[in-house]
């Protein structure tokens, strides 16, 4: 079977998301195309980079679980995607160790803290909102051995 190709996944992701906003508002696919480019910059692979585009979507049921088995994508991409799937009532150790424990997600969910994370994006919300998320933010940066969003991003991108 024929992988997807990156253009494909981007159509395949933006499709399973239309319509759909994040907490600030905008287009969700908007989230995941800068997840998908801070993956490029940190030097991830094609599959990190189909990976990014996907990272959110069976945890938000935007794909099913099925789809992802199914699809026709890397073992290592999949196993990405599914790294970087909470499950209901998981710790935040345990989501991190499955990350770190799986080849190529760690960079995936540094490129997706450091969108999270960012200033522009968390300006919009509400004092509340904000404050949990930085704390949520920075406390499984902490637990991936990450250091402060985009510090050293490039050089640590070679390594993974």
């Amino acid at each position: 079977m024929t992988q997807l190709t990156l253009a494909e996944v981007e159509a395949v992701a933006r499709a399973a998301y239309e319509g759909q906003t994040d907490k600030a508002g905008r287009p969700y696919a908007e989230h995941l195309a800068a997840v998908a480019a801070g993956v490029r910059a940190r030097g991830g692979d094609a599959e990190q980079i189909a990976a990014a585009w996907l990272h959110d979507s069976v945890e938000d049921d935007a794909l099913t679980r099925q789809w992802l088995e199914q699809a026709a994508l890397s073992a290592r991409t999949k196993a990405i995607v599914d790294a970087l799937t909470k499950r209901p009532g998981e710790e935040p150790e345990a989501y991190a160790g499955r990350i770190l424990a799986t080849p190529g997600a760690r960079l995936v969910k540094e490129a997706d803290l450091a969108h999270n994370a960012d200033p522009e994006r968390l300006a919009v919300l509400d004092e509340p909102t904000r404050t949990r998320l930085t704390e949520k933010y920075a406390r499984m940066r902490a637990l991936l051995g990450q250091s402060e969003p985009g510090a050293g991003a490039a050089s640590r991108g070679a390594r993974r």
